[in-house]
């Protein structure tokens, strides 16, 4: 899941090769390990322990779930980062299980590939930044002390020199009562804001909100030539801003336009950067103090207003083009009318690849196999294929069974495939999504977020309630999950999507709990976890009886009534309840 607040002789695993990917196979009635004192993963077992457990016989179901894990969460993967060799692999692997299951390429050249072309870019230099006040001699700010500079995604050379006005969060949302740029005009302007959303926002509008390129699509749409976040004195005191700046030439990805740039939220009202509680002061004067207190708040109210002076920005960004695929597999529908429309079945096959070892050098272990995200994810999207091609039964609409690349560097793969789509984007009715099920634990519960906002809703609580668990409310709102991960890409499309998790009834909390401080993003997170694969095959189940009943439902999906996402996107709304 991405975080949003980055030789194929594998088939001879070796015994070394086992200790770091194989998994024990404990019962339903294992109890999920609690944490270890200081927060850290549990050591992995010895090597022959590992073994003899990964030769333990399963039910065909549960091995065959495992298989696909294995293979992918191995360390031959190298935790399959997008545009990595080892991530090409794997992309085969899943096009080979694809041809396996009977389902069609549905990629490019009559292939399963669909090509993303991707770029790496970062910052070139450290930039300058120069504040001119209205009267008075021009200033240069200082590199980590008072700015950090930002890529620029979409051009080489950035050079910006404009008034800056203040706007608040830099949200525009009339159904909180929040307008930041209400009282202003930006058109030319650069505009500065804090980071994040006001804590009354509800979790999901919160993160989306909050995030970076809402922000940047906002101020573009207002006319903003640029845009810089501000420090908030709340990070400053757990962040020193220097440390920060240690990292600002760390590369980003995107997908490539044709001419080596990247796709970017808001080309227009690029982001220059980032400045300190000491640069803000700079440029704010006398009103800073008392901005930087009501900074302090939850739930901030600010005064948006120009500040009174021109800040000349120029910053220069490098490129690497990089390449990788989505994979596409394709069951045509059955029915004449209905078989054009179209249902997609999709979860992320990359990693996040080989990083800095997770306890400091002395551990040693930097290789992120990631297993539960999100190798299982694509083992359950693989498996659920195949209950479609041995059903017996064909979908009256046809199916998509998608594994994309870059989710972990921003929903990328997600992104290409809804700009660049192999079938007519208007046919594609609904997604589904499978990232990161947590399968350590008995689930008694199911969370489908994104349920309660379209007609996918009842669907989903039907097939949940088939497999004998009920349907709960999101326990993590806080989290905004449903921005996070692929399915969003198509909401932005205005294509109704669910994303389905494991619930946290029962044992479930300590679990997930466990699962997100210890593993997530981890080296940790490989098959030495107690992945309780019959739990595994409940998840498919669940997911194949969500995926046929769409699939076959006399009706498309439409959003609810008035839904945000829906509404905002512009997709097919389901009409409002008759008044009583």
């Amino acid at each position: 899941m991405y975080r949003f607040i980055g030789a194929l002789s594998v088939l001879a695993l070796s015994t070394a090769t086992l200790a770091q990917t194989s998994a024990p196979q404990p019962t339903a009635a294992t109890p999920t390990p609690a944490p270890a004192s200081g927060g850290t993963a549990a050591a992995k077992p010895d090597p022959a322990i590992l073994n003899t457990r990964l030769a333990a016989p399963l039910p065909a179901d549960q091995a065959a779930m495992k298989a696909h894990v294995l293979f992918l969460a191995s360390d031959a993967m190298k935790g399959r980062e997008a545009g990595s060799p080892e991530f090409d692999i794997a992309a085969q692997y899943v096009a080979a299980q694809f041809y396996a299951a009977g389902l069609r390429p549905g990629g490019d050249d009559a292939g399963y590939l669909q090509r993303v072309p991707l770029v790496s870019y970062k910052a070139a230099d450290k930039g300058s930044f120069t504040w001119t006040p209205q009267s008075g001699a021009a200033q240069p700010l200082v590199f980590a002390a008072d700015y950090v500079p930002a890529a620029n995604g979409a051009k080489a050379d950035t050079a910006v020199s404009a008034p800056i006005v203040f706007v608040g969060y830099g949200i525009d949302a009339p159904q909180y009562g929040q307008n930041d740029y209400a009282g202003v005009d930006v058109r030319g302007k650069i505009v500065a804001y804090f980071g994040g959303a006001p804590a009354r926002f509800s979790g999901e509008e919160r993160a989306f909100f909050g995030s970076g390129g809402t922000k940047a699509r906002t101020a573009e749409s207002k006319g903003a030539v640029g845009v810089i976040t501000l420090e908030s004195p709340r990070t400053a005191k757990a962040r020193p801003f220097a440390r920060s700046a240690q990292f600002y030439d760390t590369a980003r990805m995107t997908w490539a336009n044709p001419d080596g740039t990247g796709k970017v939220d808001a080309p227009g009202a690029p982001s220059l950067g980032t400045l300190s509680v000491a640069g803000a002061t700079k440029l704010f004067g006398a009103s800073w103090k008392a901005i930087a207190k009501q900074a302090r708040s939850d739930n901030a109210k600010f005064r948006s207003a120009p500040l009174a002076g021109t800040l000349t920005v120029a910053t220069k960004t490098s490129f690497a083009p990089a390449a990788s695929s989505n994979v596409v597999g394709v069951i045509p529908g059955t029915d004449p009318v209905l078989g054009k429309e179209v249902v997609v079945l999709s979860a992320h096959l990359d990693h996040i690849g080989i990083t800095r070892p997770a306890n400091g050098a002395k551990d040693g272990d930097a290789l992120n196999n990631g297993a539960l995200d999100n190798a299982i994810g694509i083992a359950s999207l693989i498996e659920e294929a195949k209950r479609f091609t041995t059903s017996g039964k064909g979908s009256k609409r046809t199916l998509i069974f998608l594994a994309v690349t870059g989710e972990e560097k921003g929903l990328v793969g997600s992104d290409y495939f809804t700009n660049h789509p192999t079938v007519p984007l208007a046919n594609i009715v609904a997604d589904v999504n499978l990232d990161m099920p947590i399968l350590t634990y008995k689930f008694e519960d199911m969370v489908v977020f994104g349920a309660e906002r379209s007609t996918l809703g009842p669907i989903v609580q039907t097939a949940v309630a088939a497999i004998g668990v009920g349907l709960s409310p999101d326990p993590m709102p806080e989290e905004g999950i449903f921005v996070r991960s692929d399915h969003f890409r198509f909401v932005q499309k205005g294509i109704p999507a669910v994303f389905l998790w494991p619930g946290q009834k029962g044992p479930g909390k300590a679990a997930v709990a466990y699962f997100m401080a210890n593993n997530y993003h981890k080296p940790s997170d490989d098959l030495s976890q107690p992945i309780l694969w019959d739990q595994g095959v409940r998840f498919v189940d669940a997911n194949y009886r969500i995926a046929r009943e769409i699939a076959d439902g006399a009706e498309r999906p439409v959003w609810n009534a008035g839904d945000y996402f829906g509404t905002l996107y512009k997709g097919p709304m389901g009409r409002a309840a008759a008044a009583k």
